[in-house]
């Protein structure tokens, strides 16, 4: 059978990963300027003036926000898999460092509090991402430095000083508009000046070691997580399991109804201590001159005022509240950042649930067997890794629902895409498959997007690693949606019902699985539009809308696939 599928791999593309892996099969620390060339050559469509002398605002704020702040100290980045390995070569006791993290990517890193920044990875994918990262934060840094060494340090002071003429001068010197400095101001906070000035003394000269990349590590790494989880809930190994991979918060919030329970408190605090676009926002709710959801807006506002010092104490009593209903979180400690949730059916109380979850006979729920295994979905091809390792040991599985994030070519942020073809850079393949949700399952609870079902998926292998000619034929092949796990996560699907490891470069029909299998992504960027990307900007409060629409549907879908096979075990 012939097929037309994108061939999304460019020669410039091409060689950046090359070039990638066999700088790093080095095992000495490799200079991240070696890369610079490379990178720039790619013509990333995340990084489209890499060589441009002046600086590419949005692919540095998209670096800052996926590596620690203490990246301005950095000289040598250190990549491993578990803590042996580091501790094989030389860094025993990484755990016992800072632990530092980046704003928008989970990654489990450590400073040593000089020069030093160690990270667990958790597969190829964690390569794929984190070396664009560290190349495009180098350049950019270094195109500032250039920029501010040729004006006077004063400058930057008087800018320090509260001089509106001045930050106007400062970024006329740094070629960039008023707006995106004023973007790096906001990122760095307090530290705005100090971090210019770090800039304007030195050029950035970050190296990169490599541990190992060996394969039977990753699948080490994976073993020590799934470790985890076994010994905190041995049950999982026997039970049935619906298996969920979205986040740690929006799954287990409509469950436990928790931010419903105290909307008084909450609305107080958005009343008398919160942003006006917040307060403006639940006015607008109250008079029902937005669409906005009340859940929604509440489960937003608990999160903001966790983070307070008077907010605090609902952390203690949501982990009390989830611990009476069955719900058993299982942090990921010696391995990469993925942290897991148990839920035990039987111990839910639907009348705790999000209202949006009222469904006929969940009464019967108390007499389910089942577990809900929630984790924070994973980078890349980690999501094969960790769905193959839960398939060998947990309990036969009902179902595998998968909400992420993705690129639209075709709508805006906030829309809900529904793929049932998914074409996968890592295998190759192109996986045809029934995809349990419809548009119908997501409409009624998206209040500021659409929901475009009937698409087709192209897994890519990095954020950085495409260009404006891999966007042109995944365009033109009708290809609508691009992320990162849909296509690993149906190659572990393959694994579980056929006799053989997934295959290579081909059609698979997935015809039919014999539990459910649901994907469901929310558009976070644009790259047809510049500048629509999580670099110029965030999903904020409005992407809630389409996150919690994707959990409600989610959740609806398993309770109700749980209540109709309870009823026919009774009959």
């Amino acid at each position: 059978m012939e097929r037309t599928v994108p061939s999304t791999v460019s020669e410039e593309i091409e060689l950046y990963v090359r070039t990638v892996y066999s700088l790093l099969r080095s095992t000495v620390e490799v200079q991240i300027r070696t890369l610079e060339e490379v990178h720039a050559g790619m013509n990333s469509s995340m990084h489209p003036d890499a060589r441009s002398t002046a600086p590419d605002t949005s692919a540095f704020i998209y670096s800052l926000l996926r590596l620690p702040d203490c990246m301005t100290e950095v000289r040598s980045v250190v990549l491993g898999q578990t803590a042996s390995v580091f501790a094989a070569r030389g860094y025993a006791g990484i755990e016992t460092w800072q632990p530092v993290t980046a704003r928008a990517r989970r990654r489990r890193c450590f400073f040593n509090g000089s020069d030093t920044l160690a990270c667990y990875i958790g597969s190829r994918s964690d390569i794929d991402d984190v070396m664009p990262i560290l190349t495009a934060y180098q350049i950019e840094w270094n195109k500032l430095h250039t920029l501010l060494e040729r004006r006077p340090a004063e400058l930057i002071s008087r800018v320090g000083n509260g001089n509106p003429d001045a930050f106007v001068a400062l970024a006329s010197a740094l070629e960039m508009s008023v707006e995106d400095l004023d973007r790096l101001r906001v990122i760095w906070g307090a530290d705005f000046i100090s971090i210019l000035q770090k800039i304007a003394a030195r050029p950035c000269e970050m190296r990169v070691l490599l541990l190992s990349g060996s394969l039977s590590e990753y699948w080490r790494a994976t073993r020590t997580w799934w470790d985890a989880i076994e010994a905190a809930c041995p049950q999982v190994v026997d039970r049935p399991v619906y298996f969920v991979s979205s986040n740690t918060h929006s799954l287990v919030n409509v469950l436990t109804g928790f931010a419903l329970q105290h909307e008084t408190e909450l609305i107080d605090y958005v009343e008398k201590e919160a942003n006006g676009e917040l307060k403006e926002e639940w006015h607008a709710i109250q008079n029902q001159e937005v669409p906005s959801s009340r859940e929604n807006f509440l489960n937003y506002v608990m999160k903001k005022y966790q983070s307070t010092a008077r907010g605090a104490h609902l952390i203690t009593e949501q982990h009390i509240l989830e611990q009476a209903v069955g719900i058993r979180r299982v942090p990921s400690v010696h391995s990469f950042d993925v942290d897991a949730q148990v839920i035990e059916i039987a111990n839910l109380d639907p009348a705790l649930f999000d209202p949006r979850l009222a469904l006929p006979g969940l009464e019967t729920l108390r007499d389910s067997n089942a577990l809900i295994l929630n984790i924070d979905y994973p980078l890349g091809l980690g999501a094969y890794n960790l769905l193959a390792k839960v398939a060998e040991h947990a309990g036969s599985l009902l179902g595998v629902y998968i909400m992420g994030k993705s690129a639209t070519l075709n709508g805006v942020r906030g829309d809900v895409l529904i793929p049932n073809v998914v074409q996968d850079e890592h295998s190759q393949n192109t996986y045809l498959f029934q995809n349990i949700f419809n548009a119908s399952d997501i409409a009624p609870y998206l209040r500021y997007g659409t929901v475009l079902d009937n698409q087709k998926a192209v897994s890519v292998l990095g954020t950085f690693l495409q260009n404006a000619r891999i966007m042109d034929v995944i365009y033109r092949e009708g290809y609508t949606d691009i992320e990162m796990e849909a296509g690993p996560y149906l190659s572990a699907v393959y694994e579980m019902y056929r006799p053989q490891r997934h295959p290579v470069n081909e059609i698979v029909n997935l015809y039919p699985v014999p539990f459910d299998v649901g994907i469901l992504h929310y558009a976070s960027d644009t790259p047809l539009s510049k500048g629509k990307n999580l670099g110029a900007g965030t999903l904020s409060y409005f992407g809630m809308d389409s996150t919690y629409a994707c959990t409600v549907a989610i959740a609806r879908k398993l309770l109700q696939r749980e209540v109709k096979w309870l009823a026919g075990a009774k009959s």
